[in-house]
């Protein structure tokens, strides 16, 4: 469990730098689940898809983010 702690803050740590280089925290989650878990799994990804449609391409990609 202290590994995902960790790695739960180092998920919330990165969201923010990707906030503060214009890409998009959003882009980014973490999931818990085991192995036996696979409709969570598929849920997780049907999650991000929707998600990532949503957000577009990455906006620092053709020049187009607040950093160009």
């Amino acid at each position: 469990i202290h590994g995902n702690i960790q790695a739960t803050r180092r998920v919330q740590h990165a969201k923010k730098l990707l906030d503060e280089v214009g890409l998009g925290g959003d882009r980014l989650e973490i999931f818990y689940m085991s192995g036996g878990q696979g409709g969570t799994f598929a849920n997780a990804v049907k999650t991000m898809v929707e998600r990532i449609k949503k957000l577009g391409p990455n906006p620092l990609k053709n020049g187009t983010g607040p950093r160009s």
